[in-house]
């Protein structure tokens, strides 16, 4: 199994003053948007994910499923483990994961056993994402948000598979 670890560099550290016309929840989604727009330039589904903890980005992931080879691939699990890696520790419970498409129940069940603390995602999967299971998947302290960014993150995937179909 092959994974991605990010170097220290690469991570990020935000300081949300008087200087941010954002909310942090928006500015942690755009930096998502931009893990999925990496894997757009390797034609996988257009999904990114970062992890946050205390103001500073100390996971990413983008969905890399065909580049692997990996069904588990997914941006939520590549963000897990660069963030399991940076802490030293497989439990993540001062993060919050952010997500451009809702997590699906491998992803939500990780997150489950990472202990997060908030997930936060754009566009939500009515097929697929967790919220659409009877049975709760997140762990009972972790709270969730949907739809930061939704119509946007949404987009990128459906004109992801838009284009594959006209390829067809």
């Amino acid at each position: 199994m092959l994974f991605v670890f990010l170097p220290l560099e690469q991570m990020k550290y935000v300081n949300f003053g008087e200087e941010s016309s954002l909310a942090p929840d928006e500015f942690f989604m755009k930096e998502a948007l931009k893990e999925a727009h990496k894997a757009l330039e390797l034609d996988e589904v257009p999904i990114g994910a970062v992890i946050v903890c205390q103001g500073r980005i100390i996971g990413r992931g983008h969905n890399l499923t065909e580049r692997l080879n990996d069904v588990t691939a997914h941006a939520e699990m590549q963000a897990f483990t660069a963030a399991a890696d940076y802490l030293g520790g497989k439990y993540l419970r001062d993060c919050t994961l952010y997500v451009t498409m809702e997590p699906c129940v491998m992803c939500a069940g990780a997150s489950f056993w990472t202990q997060i603390i908030r997930v936060v995602f754009g566009a939500y999967d009515p097929q697929r994402g967790f919220t659409s299971i009877k049975q709760p998947l997140l762990h009972p302290k972790t709270e969730y948000i949907g739809g930061v960014n939704g119509e946007v993150c949404g987009e990128l995937v459906r004109e992801f598979f838009r284009s594959k179909r006209s390829k067809t």
